[in-house]
């Protein structure tokens, strides 16, 4: 089973983007964030002739999530993150594909910090370790797939000051993440690029594609039972090198 985090950046703007990736790559489920699109205005459609199943919470602006299947219709187990009832931003979304489960995540962003925006990703973060932890106690496949919006370590950023005040490098944030991995969940793309530097988002400014200066913000947390199953990991690079490209690339997995 191929599994893949993409996020879209506007679904609607790139569908063309997604459909071309979807032919090529062939995953078997794929995560997105980032549809900038509502319920009503999701391409279900043309999704479907590509031969998807689709789940999704729609949202102008910057949020919105999706689940895609290959042949089948995934089944929504969340359309929420658990612990905050007020919590309208459609962020999180978690469904069972062929007997495992997957999410969509695009947590906040958290910029400008310190401030409240940042408070809520914080806030965000300890929703999510606090479900992570009901997944994992559930002993099932779990994918933690999504756009964490967090830099895990230095070496997952190019080499720079500018971005030492951001939201996504924060030691808050990190630490956040690693309580993830303490809980026993593995980071499928450091396991496989356990020496290398890897990036899945290049910004649209200051020529940063073309000079490589990448961060790598996406990733799939797995539970043991699906890291046991863990066979290969990648980075579709390529696609961000593509007219009208999303501003990140696909991350992947392939569990036997």
């Amino acid at each position: 089973m191929k599994i893949a985090t993409f996020n879209i950046n506007g679904i609607n703007k790139r569908l063309k983007n997604l459909l071309d990736w979807l032919a090529e790559a062939e995953p078997d489920v794929v995560s997105l964030q980032e549809l900038k699109a509502t319920d009503t205005k999701f391409p279900g459609a043309a999704i479907e002739r590509a031969g998807y199943g689709a789940v999704w919470r729609g949202q102008t602006a910057w949020n919105g999530v999706a689940i895609l299947a290959r042949g089948t219709v995934p089944v929504p187990t969340q359309l929420e993150l658990p612990g905050d009832g007020g919590d309208r931003q459609a962020r999180y979304l978690e469904a069972a594909v062929n007997g495992v489960l997957v999410t969509s995540i695009y947590a906040p962003n958290g910029n400008p910090q310190p401030g409240p925006k940042f408070d809520y990703k914080l806030a965000w973060n300890d929703r999510l370790l606090a479900h992570a932890a009901e997944l994992m106690a559930a002993d099932v496949p779990v994918v933690l797939a999504g756009d964490y919006n967090i830099v895990p370590e230095p070496r997952d950023i190019y080499e720079t000051r500018s971005y030492d005040d951001n939201a996504l490098v924060q030691p808050q944030c990190r630490k956040a993440f690693q309580r993830l991995l303490e809980l026993g969940w593995t980071d499928a793309i450091r396991e496989a690029f356990p020496d290398e530097t890897v990036y899945t988002f290049w910004d649209y400014k200051r020529n940063r594609w073309p000079r490589n200066a990448g961060l790598r913000l996406d990733h799939l947390l797995l539970s043991p039972q699906a890291g046991t199953r863990l066979v290969e990991a990648g980075i579709d690079r390529h696609i961000r090198s593509r007219d009208g490209a999303s501003d990140h690339a696909p991350a992947w997995i392939r569990l036997e």
